[in-house]
């Protein structure tokens, strides 16, 4: 089992920029693969990006490709998604997930964090 904490969201005007963290702890963050994951109210949870245990994989939905990088250090147990070119649709309750595959389906991941907020004004 991990348990999973993030942090760094916050308001942002747009076209600002945020990195949010997840950090893991509990069984080897390693052995994961990791996904972002947002919610607006009112909206169905959504992929944003999933990465390999390796790192040399990764996914983006397509509303995000080049604005957002996900990437994670195993030797810190984080995960990290840097934002950039934030637009007000970015808002949302950001998740992340820690699964066995690497997989774009919510379902697929079996733990996940409490979420942070991140809000972008016009």
């Amino acid at each position: 089992q991990v348990q999973l904490v993030e942090s760094g969201g916050g308001l942002v005007q747009a076209g600002g920029s945020l990195r949010l963290s997840c950090a893991a702890s509990g069984r080897t963050f390693s052995s994961y693969a990791m996904g972002w994951f947002r919610q607006a109210p009112g909206k169905e949870r959504d992929f944003v990006a999933a990465i390999s245990w390796s790192g040399g994989s990764t996914y983006y939905a397509d509303s995000v490709k080049g604005r957002f990088t996900i990437s994670r250090a195993n030797a810190k147990s984080t995960l990290y998604l840097q934002m950039n070119s934030l637009k007000p649709e970015d808002t949302a309750v950001y998740y992340c997930a820690a699964g066995f595959r690497l997989a774009q389906a919510w379902s697929s991941y079996n733990y996940w964090g409490q979420g942070t907020q991140v809000t972008v004004s016009s």
